[in-house]
């Protein structure tokens, strides 16, 4: 595995270490361990527990979380690039 680095695979919140959508993306599958950026649904995680954790993130079908509703949102170094490509 590569190193992983700060700001971009990983920042921390509260002494805690958040992986980033990219790594998760890099790293190619949900661990169902419920992370806040997964990016699979939380596939693995176990009912009724990965209900809860797609309703927080809103009434998306695709359970893409809004942004902007959480502290690191309005921190600029935390604006990290995602794989997300704009509609023209």
């Amino acid at each position: 595995m590569t190193e992983l680095i700060e700001g971009i695979d990983f920042y921390y919140e509260d002494g805690l270490m958040v992986l980033t959508e990219k790594f998760h993306l890099d790293r190619g599958y949900c661990c169902g361990n419920g992370c806040r950026h997964c990016p699979y649904h939380y596939e693995r995680v176990p009912e009724p527990r990965r209900s809860e954790l797609l309703s927080k993130r809103g009434n998306d079908p695709h359970g893409n979380k809004p942004r902007g509703n959480e502290p690191h949102d309005n921190d600029p170094s935390a604006n990290l690039p995602t794989n997300n490509k704009e509609k023209s």
